[in-house]
């Protein structure tokens, strides 16, 4: 255990960093819990036994949210739950359709957090009896673990899940968290209208989860072999939730919670002083978050004595979603991420993680997004975060604010670069550029990539990635087109796409923020298997005098010697928008009305444009119809600089 968790003990009141600073072993740790639980506070939400918390006239003040859920609450009763049947799970193996299997559980349990609010909020027996339904049929599902990620086919040659060798997912995960909020909310309702519901509750999310957590010790997200990403914390965190309420007794309690603290500890170690979260903005949310929340309850549960909102790394992921923010809906999107979410986040859990930490430009950017006039939260996030923002009264009270949009973001863990014309406004250009290496979390090969927005909107863009199937996180990940450098703002040398892998990145990356320019310079060449390529030096700029950026190319390729014509060697930029080609130039009407961009280079170079269209329901709902990919041919040649304007242009400081 390295040691990120803060141990603060009754005999010595000052703070000590956690091992690190006070010398506690594991085992020490692990002594301490049965205490530590028993004298905490169990889940930070009040039970619905807590009337003045619940009801409509002292309780929970956002009443469009109450009635929000209970309308669509409403509306489910006398309709058949949905059902994840082994027909569409099979098809994981069969076709790669993970999706259809997928949507149905989800249903299935937002219905239940739904009648679990209803329970909550009114108490009448006919929403107890829906929470009953939907708990019988979670314990009865053979699995909850998602199909994409079960083991059952290596270890058992098995299409479907084994019952008796359950895997843990983030599927079952949330399944046990879920229970576990459930059970803290509605235990005494349950207990008078079930007897026996809610041991049987218990039975399922220890044989399903708890005991093969703390059997196995194999698991992959555990990060015992270095590669800590997402799956870690947001595991984790409901496996706490889930020993808090279900553990058989407190020595048991402390078994799960010691290696809970010890997994969230190796997450937090790897995060990078710079916060950066390399899976990328959209990822953030289930990651980085997840470890917030998870500390923030073990610190509850705890009454204080484990914490650690003093860590800087944390401190500084909390600003990691403003620094990649564009402007309204946009953000800069590398890797897997939407660059516009199509779900709404739970900005509460954001709130409440910067008040936490003090970040008061986290702060604002979070409560820009509290609109009186529409929902506090939803369900979509889960149970539990559906709890934290329906009760925390300062999310609920939160004013309007404005996101804070700071000009410059150099993250060098990520060898990421954001840059606007002026901070706390998306009017004119921006720019995002990265560095990095083909082997990130959730990679795409997008070395020395690059987005530009117009009015936080972006025109020359990363794409993203589609629905997730069985190939997503196979190896043929690559042949999916949005995760190959041929679709992403990035040259193609004679006929080649860069390469996977950690190997395949920048170097030589050095980026330079001063008033008026905002510089980055970076040797793309490693992430290129092309032969006698020597370098390809990458330099971007946003240059605020003059409203107007240029990326350059400048390149050492030995001459071509095949005895077939050389294969061409192009500079491409991926394009949202209408496009208008001439000779050196291209005019880019950007999506949602911002002012278009022009786009030019040396008329010698001949460029052509190729259509994407788009029927991905995760890419359309972002894009549009298509997308188009700008071809500049550079075959032959050592350097390319391309510009952006806006046009018509802004006038800068100077002309």
């Amino acid at each position: 255990m390295i040691g990120y968790v803060r141990f603060v003990s009754d005999a010595a009141p000052v703070s000590n960093e956690y091992r690190r600073r006070a010398g506690l072993e594991a085992e020490s740790i692990r002594s301490f819990l049965p205490g530590f639980l028993a004298s905490g506070n169990g889940l930070p939400v009040p039970p619905a036994t807590e009337r003045d918390a619940w009801n409509a006239t002292t309780g929970v003040p956002d009443l469009l949210t109450r009635q929000d859920i209970l309308r669509r609450a409403e509306a489910d009763l006398g309709s058949a739950w949905p059902q994840p049947l082994a027909s569409a799970a099979v098809r994981v193996h069969r076709d790669g359709d993970r999706d259809g299997w997928e949507q149905v559980a989800f249903a299935r349990q937002r219905r239940l957090s739904r009648a679990a609010l209803a329970a909550a909020f009114t108490l009448d027996d006919r929403w107890i009896d829906e929470v009953a339904d939907g708990v019988v049929l979670l314990c009865e599902q053979s699995t909850w673990c998602w199909p994409a990620h079960d083991d059952a086919a290596r270890r058992h040659g098995a299409v479907l899940g084994v019952v008796t060798d359950p895997y843990v997912d983030l599927g079952a995960g949330e399944v046990a968290g879920q229970l576990a909020w459930l059970d803290h909310l509605l235990a005494d309702q349950l207990d008078a209208r079930y007897p026996g519901l809610r041991h049987r509750m218990a039975h399922e999310v220890q044989t399903r989860v708890l005991d093969p957590f703390v059997r196995r010790r194999d698991w992959h997200w555990l990060g015992l072999d270095g590669d800590v990403h997402n799956w870690n914390p947001w595991i984790h965190g409901n496996v706490l939730v889930a020993a808090l309420r279900f553990a058989q007794d407190s020595e048991a309690q402390a078994d799960v919670v010691a290696l809970v603290i010890d997994g969230l500890d190796r997450y937090v170690a790897s995060l990078p002083a710079d916060g950066a979260i390399d899976e990328g903005f959209g990822y953030w949310w289930n990651g980085a978050l997840r470890a917030l929340e998870a500390l923030d309850i073990l610190s509850h549960a705890t009454g204080g004595r484990l914490d650690a909102a003093e860590l800087p790394a944390l401190r500084e992921t909390v600003a990691f979603p403003h620094r990649m923010h564009l402007g309204g809906p946009w953000y800069v999107n590398f890797a897997d991420s939407q660059a516009r979410p199509t779900s709404e986040h739970p900005w509460h859990a954001l709130h409440r993680a910067a008040r936490r930490i003090g970040d008061v430009q986290a702060l604002a950017h979070a409560a820009a997004h509290r609109d009186p006039a529409t929902p506090a939260c939803d369900e979509s996030e889960g149970l539990g975060r559906l709890l934290r923002g329906i009760t925390d009264l300062d999310w609920l009270a939160a004013g309007t604010a404005a996101s804070p949009l700071p000009r410059d973001v150099w993250l060098p863990s990520t060898q990421v670069l954001v840059a606007r014309v002026s901070e706390k406004s998306s009017v004119g250009l921006t720019l995002a550029i990265k560095g990095g290496t083909n082997g990130e979390h959730h990679n795409h090969n997008d070395v020395g990539s690059f987005v530009i927005a117009s009015d936080g909107v972006p025109v020359i863009v990363d794409a993203g990635r589609p629905t997730y199937t069985a190939a997503t996180f196979g190896p043929d990940r690559y042949d999916i087109w949005t995760m190959q450098s041929s679709w992403h703002s990035v040259p193609e040398i004679r006929g080649t796409a860069q390469g996977a892998g950690e190997a395949f990145a920048a170097k030589d990356v050095h980026a330079a923020i001063e008033s008026d320019v905002t510089a980055i310079e970076l040797d793309i060449a490693p992430a290129y298997p092309v032969a006698g390529l020597g370098s390809w030096r990458r330099s971007a700029a946003l240059d605020r005098r003059h409203a107007r950026i240029t990326v350059s190319d400048v390149w050492d390729l030995e001459p071509w010697t095949g005895s077939a014509a050389e294969p061409p060697t192009t500079v491409r930029l991926l394009v949202a928008g209408e496009v208008q080609l001439a000779p050196g130039e291209a005019r880019i009407t950007p999506l949602e009305g911002a002012t278009p961009v022009v786009v030019r280079w040396d008329p010698g170079a001949t460029a052509s444009t190729t259509v994407r269209e788009l029927d991905d329901p995760v890419l359309s709902s972002v894009w549009g119809s298509r997308l188009r990919r700008i071809e500049i041919d550079v075959t032959g040649r050592d350097h390319l600089e391309v510009t952006v304007e806006m046009d018509p242009p802004i006038s800068g400081d100077e002309e």
